[in-house]
């Protein structure tokens, strides 16, 4: 035999290299180091060289990860192996090139020898060596531990792992590879030699998971398993709630119904379960399943089968249309890979969620996998081929074949390998006919096939087929197997018959047994689904996730006291059967069972022939009220007791009796049996040795029967029975102890100084246990302790629930108690101040479902005191309510307010006008239902809906309104609006009448005017006034819906006012300019506006007082504009002045000295030149010294303006002393050339010259019948050179008769010159004015 080994080094080089490392470890390396060496330490030093070798060589990366996809690939690294192997099965020479002495030539010659009868020793041990015991499967040396850590913060799990060839390694979570590229940063995972970690960032609670690492390598696979629990910051203070969550990860208990998540699309179906691969061979393997409990209302259509390389994430599908059978082969897998397998189940609406994935299974021959011992082994395994150095041999033929299985989908051969397929592997092809004919078809032409399986598809379903095999290798292709029998392509397993008569039994309080018959015939059966519905909803629920195997299971997660009905269908992987009949219904209750014996009896009293005992009730009832207590008893006599007796025949419902007829001073012993409807239960243990003497002590016997109720996390309420034992004395009250649970006998200590009958207990510490136990006091002092109570826990339970005060719409007041965990037996228990009211007078008790009220029948100061309420067969749930003297008063008011309801109003009843003067009534409720009513009422009279009144009621805001469209006369009145919302009324009314009906009236009309007006051109702002800084008057009125056609008219008087006045509209305003008003501009001006749409008419009054105060105006503006007061001396003396904007003859002025009006005599004048107005002092005169001021009157405050002529500065000496000469000397004069008239006639023009003198130059002003003038086109004024003033009129007409003048004025005078024009038509005589 040969080996065939394909590498890119040989075994001389190898060795070069394994004797330089053994060079360059040791200096002077001999023979004697050699053999020093042990055979472990040259093993490792030769693994060493290979690896450097193989990671030099073109196959190091596959070397390194351990897969390898190709023969040769796998030959390669075989010889790695054999080289190792047979490492000292050939003999070394050394080669030396330097010269050596004979002596050290014999030497080495020797040590050579020596070396070679070692490695040939070497050699023989190991040629017993085979490759198992080289190569071994993978070994955890150290295993990854479980951690806890909190979140946000990381975690690393560590393994060391041996194996050879090195291993492969893959760490899973919850069986899902972990791939570090698909969450960045998040996972971590790194080898380092045999060390191998992963690292997990951040943690969240979606960590909290099962991790499993996995090692493969050639010879198997082994795994370890690791748990990580995340915990919150919330649960360090919730422990309870972190053991939850964490045990819903390792091990759900037991009665939780589990069940698949809802599908994507409402109406789909669940998720497949137990998803498994069968029957794997090198290219195919068969995926079984079960079909999933929830259809989703519809029948399942088929299944998509999806498989998954193990490593990657990538899913492919197998099946292009869905199959219907529960179990379908794969095929085209990689021999030598592993893959996971999932299954989706469709039905009309849509897809599923996928099902679990299913364990890893490798694509290799079954005999490989029992060889190597494992199901899923590393899919890089070496296979060494061995060659024969003789000619190959056709293989022969196949062996049994036959069809293992049959559906419409698909068909699956099976068969042997032949006894003579040579010494290579062979490969196979499957031909088949249609039955009847021998027309045979090879069917895998280009899908080698090395398992003996096969799975055809494409088959048409109905048809017979035979089926064959031929075996086939590099010799050629062998003859074919016997043909199968002819096969029927179609399912061969029918789906299973509906199961038997189903039987519910009861089992617990939440649970329900189920048993039914078997199907009948059932082939292949994989189990059978339970649902349950509510009596009479037809609603069903799946009871169980995973199909059940045998005929009995117990359904949990029930609702206690709901009546159930059961069904149940088989299933196989042919389909799911018919539901069975249903089952009778049958409501959710414990099985009842005698109760378990009362515990710790003790004595409340003894005499000389009785005791009363006392004991506790069984910790389990039964299921069922307890309906009595029986009694024994028994002598003890010199410590051996004697036969038991009946104490009572009939049940005692109390737990304290008296045990009559006993006999004094002799010694007993009792034993309790409590009974229920199922039964007398066992006895319970026997009492201490009791003496049945008197007792004679002055103090109370213990209380008993202590009970705990309304347990909150600091609060509790703690009732007892009184000691039936009472002393020499009544008691007067009690004493209550206290201790933790845990605590030691010594810890007791009082709750009360005093002593006290109250149950209230206040202060404990949440989520500690605690007993107490109750002392009752009577004159004589304190009595015996009674028997504590069991633990305690303060802590306020889920779901716990207070009385609650309730006042319906009746005014009936309730006390209201729930209970969230009822039981069928559960009885809700009334007390007031802890005394049970059986038939109370003054109350009435209504329980439905889980709900129960005591309802007060005539609230009164005899209902005070404290309500509570216990409900049996509960885990303690009460609750109590304290009705004080306060809270019945608050609450008597509400009862009242219900009885008698009112709607409350945002806002009462209101009027306000609309557009085109209609009325609006409105008022708004704050809430009314869509229920509510409104009546409209006038005067005692019903209104409604008509052409007069318009009602809207909005309920959505509450907003109730009444339209008219106009007030009249017999309008006039109260309008009232009614509601009613249930029994609950309001109204609220308006009183419209006298003054207020009138001004309403008259409002809505003309807000109806207004309106009517506004659709045609009309006015925003009427007609008025205003005066200019330069004291024109400028009518104006702002206008609005004005087109092309709309006309503006100005009328004063009644006259329209011609074109040719200043007439002006722009951006919808309307001016009318009065340049220098008089009194001839006094008059009533209107605008009106017109065009085909209406008429608008504005009107202003400027007669008598309107004219008067727009002068004032004016005056104001004259007087705002007057320059302050000037002296100036003249030829006769003195003048003082100011000048004018504008000048009116209407403007009134005074004059003042010294605050006095002055008296114009010939020596003081005063005048109007123009705009200036003078005060002309002749001949002054010391007395004439003193404050000037002329005050303007504008019909208010008015304006002065005021000048000193006063004190002893020189400039008033000069003005006094030198004014004559100064005035003769440089006043401004008119030295002549104008005439006193000038006649001309119509368009000639006119042109007039005059000497102009003064120093400094005066100032030139032309004046036409006292009003100044512009020069422009027709008015031509000149002044040249400071002396010649020039007056031209061109083409004159009528317009400029008139009297003209020229105002000459400098610092020391003012003069003027007069002349007047004439003109005259030319048809006209020249004498005669125009």
């Amino acid at each position: 035999m040969h080996i065939k080994i394909k590498l890119n080094f040989d075994i001389i080089s190898l060795l070069k290299e394994y004797l330089s490392v053994l060079r360059n470890s040791h200096e002077s390396i001999s023979v004697s180091h050699l053999r020093g060496l042990s055979f472990h330490q040259h093993y490792i030093i030769f693994q060493w060289c290979v690896n450097v070798m193989l990671h030099n060589s073109p196959l190091s990366h596959e070397f390194e990860s351990g897969l390898s996809d190709t023969e040769e690939a796998r030959a390669k690294e075989s010889a790695g192996y054999l080289a190792r192997r047979d490492l000292f099965a050939s003999g070394l020479e050394s080669e030396r090139i330097e010269h050596k002495s004979r002596r050290t030539v014999m030497r080495e010659s020797a040590e050579r020898i020596s070396l070679s009868k070692r490695i040939h020793e070497n050699e023989e041990y190991h040629k017993r060596l085979n490759e198992d015991s080289l190569m071994h499967t993978p070994e955890f040396v150290i295993k990854p531990r479980s951690h806890t850590v909190w979140e946000k913060q990381c975690v690393r799990l560590h393994c060391t792992i041996s194996g050879w060839p090195e291993p492969r390694v893959v760490w899973y979570k919850n069986n899902v590879s972990i791939d570090p590229m698909a969450k960045p940063g998040k996972y971590k995972v790194v080898s380092s030699y045999s060390v191998h970690s992963l690292e997990i960032n951040k943690c969240d609670f979606d960590d909290t998971a099962q991790y499993r690492v996995s090692a493969m390598n050639s010879k198997g696979e082994t795994s370890a398993f690791a748990s990580v629990v995340v915990k919150s910051r919330f649960e360090m203070n919730h422990p309870k709630l972190f053991l939850m969550r964490t045990l819903n990860v390792i091990a759900p208990s037991l009665p939780v119904k589990t069940s698949d998540a809802d599908a994507e699309i409402a109406g789909a179906p669940g998720a497949p379960l137990d998803v498994h691969s069968l029957d794997a061979n090198k290219d195919y393997v068969i995926v079984s399943w079960k079909q999933p409990a929830v259809d989703g209302g519809s029948p399942i259509l088929g299944y998509f089968v999806d498989r998954c390389e193990v490593g990657v994430t990538h899913w492919v599908q197998c099946n292009d249309t869905p199959v219907k059978f529960a179990r379908f082969p794969v095929t085209g897998l990689v021999e030598g890979r592993s893959y996971v397998f999932r299954v989706r189940a469709v039905n009309k609406v849509g897809m599923s969620h996928p099902s679990r994935v299913s364990e890893p299974v490798a694509a290799m021959d079954p005999a490989d996998r029992t060889r190597k011992g494992t199901s899923a082994p590393w899919t890089g395994q070496i296979i060494v081929t061995e060659e024969e150095p003789v000619e190959g041999v056709v293989p022969g033929r196949p062996r049994d074949l036959s069809v293992i299985e049959a559906t419409k989908n698909y068909v699956v051969l099976s068969w042997k390998p032949p006894g003579d397929k040579g010494h290579e592997g062979v490969m196979y092809y499957v031909e088949k006919c249609v039955s009847g004919t021998d027309s045979w078809q090879r069917v895998n032409t280009e899908i080698p096939v090395r398992s003996p399986r096969f799975a055809l598809f494409d088959l048409a379903e109905g048809k017979s087929y035979r089926f064959r095999v031929r075996c086939c290798n590099s010799a050629g292709v062998g003859e074919p197997s016997e043909p199968t029998e002819a096969t029927t392509v179609g399912d061969k397993l029918d789906i299973p018959s509906a199961p038997g008569r189903v039987v519910p039994t009861r089992n617990t309080d939440t649970s329900v047994v189920v048993s039914w018959e078997a199907s009948r015939d059932a082939k292949e059966l994989v189990g059978y689904y339970i649902e349950s519905s509510i009596a009479g909803s037809n609603a069903w629920e799946p009871c169980n996730n995973k199909p059940v195997k045998g005929t009995r299971f117990i359904c949990h997660g029930l609702t206690t006291g709901e009546s159930y009905v059961f069904r149940v269908r088989a299933v196989n992987a042919a389909g799911i059967s018919e539901f069975s009949q249903e089952s009778e219904a049958i409501k959710v209750k414990a099985a009842i069972a005698s109760p378990t014996p009362p515990y710790g009896i003790t004595v409340l009293e003894c005499v000389r022939d009785s005791m009363v005992l006392a004991w506790k009730q069984p910790t389990f009832i039964g299921g069922a009220d307890i309906t009595g207590y029986f009694v024994d008893y028994r002598e003890v006599i010199g410590g051996v007791p004697g036969k038991w007796h009946e104490a009572n025949i009939k049940a005692v419902s109390e737990r304290a009796y008296r045990v009559s007829e006993l006999k004094e001073n002799m010694l007993y012993q009792f034993q309790v049996r409590a009974a229920n409807m199922a039964g007398v239960g066992i006895p319970s243990l026997p009492s201490e040795t009791f003496k049945c003497e008197e007792w004679t002590i002055a103090v109370p016997g213990p209380p008993h029967d202590l009970q705990v109720q309304e347990v909150r996390k600091d609060s509790l309420v703690l009732l007892w029975k009184p000691p039936v034992y009472q002393g020499r004395d009544a008691v007067n009250g009690y004493y209550i102890d206290i201790k933790e649970a845990d605590a030691d006998f010594e810890m007791w200590r009082g709750v009360n100084e005093k002593a006290t009958h109250k149950t209230f207990m206040t202060d404990l510490k949440e989520g500690e246990s605690y007993v107490f136990r109750v002392r009752a006091q009577n004159k004589a002092g304190v009595g015996k302790a009674s028997d504590p109570t069991e633990p305690v826990e303060a802590v306020t339970k889920p779901g716990t629930a207070e009385i609650v005060v309730d006042v319906d719409d009746d005014g009936v007041i309730s006390l209201n108690f729930e209970c969230s965990n009822l039981t069928a037996d559960s009885k809700f228990v009334w007390s007031k101040n802890y005394m049970e009211m059986t038939e109370p007078e003054r109350m009435t008790l209504e329980t439905k479902g889980n709900k129960s009220k005591a309802i007060f029948k005539t609230p009164s100061e005899e209902d005070l005191g404290i309500y509570s309420c216990f409900v049996t067969h509960t885990d303690g749930a009460s609750a109590s309510y304290t009705l004080s003297e306060e809270t019945l008063k608050e609450l008597l008011k509400v009862s009242h307010d219900h009885k008698f309801p009112i709607i409350p109003l945002k806002t009462e009843l209101a009027v306000e006008l609309l557009e085109k003067g209609r009325v609006r009534f409105w008022l708004q409720a704050e809430k009314i239902s869509a229920n509510g009513k409104v009546e409209y009422v006038f005067n005692d009279n019903m209104i409604h809906q008509g052409e007069k009144y318009k009602m809207n009621f909005d309920k959505n805001t509450g907003v109730i309104e009444m339209f008219m469209e106009s007030l009249g006369k017999e309008d006039e009145g109260t309008f009232t609006f009614q509601l009613q919302d249930g029994k609950a009324t309001n109204q609220s009314s308006l009183v419209l009448i006298g003054d207020v009906f009138k001004q309403l009236q008259k409002e809505s009309e003309f807000q109806k005017k207004e309106w009517i007006r506004k659709q045609g051109p009309h006015f925003v702002e009427y007609l008025g006034y205003e005066v200019t800084p330069e004291c024109c008057v400028r009518l104006k009125c702002k206008v609005a819906n004005m087109k092309k056609d709309s006309v503006a008219l100005w009328y004063k008087d009644g006259r329209e006012i011609k074109v040719n006045e200043k007439l002006d509209f722009s951006e919808g305003v309307l001016t009318l300019e009065i340049a220098q008003i008089s009194k001839k501009d006094a008059g009533i001006y209107e605008v009106v506006l017109k065009d085909d749409r209406g008429k608008d008419t504005s009107t202003l009054n400027l007669t008598d007082q309107g004219f008067k105060d727009l002068m004032n105006q004016v005056f104001s503006v004259i007087a705002n504009s007057s320059t302050p007061l000037k002296i100036q001396s003249t030829e006769e003396g003195i003048r003082l002045y100011t000048f004018v904007s504008y000048y009116n003859d209407e403007l009134h002025v005074t004059w003042h000295h010294k605050d006095a009006a002055i008296a114009f005599t010939e020596r003081i004048k005063s005048g109007v030149v123009g705009e200036q107005l003078w005060l002309q002092i002749s001949e002054p005169t010391e007395k004439d010294k003193g404050k000037y001021a002329i005050e303007f009157f504008d019909g208010k405050g008015g304006l002065r303006r005021t000048v000193e002529l006063a004190g002893q500065g020189e400039e008033t000496h000069d003005h006094i002393r030198h004014a004559p000469n100064l005035a003769v000397c440089y006043r401004a004069r008119v030295a002549g050339g104008l005439p006193d008239v000038v006649t001309i006639q119509e368009g000639k023009s006119l042109n007039l010259t005059c000497d102009i003198w003064g120093e400094p130059v005066p100032e030139v002003t032309w004046l036409k019948n006292e009003r100044e003038m512009v020069s422009n086109d027709h008015y031509i004024l000149k002044f040249d050179s400071g002396k010649f003033a020039s007056f031209t009129i061109t083409c004159v007409n009528t317009s400029d008769s008139g009297k003209y003048s020229i105002l000459v004025k400098n610092k020391y005078g003012t003069e003027s010159g007069d002349f007047t024009v004439s003109v005259f038509l030319p048809d006209e005589e020249p004498g005669k004015k125009k």
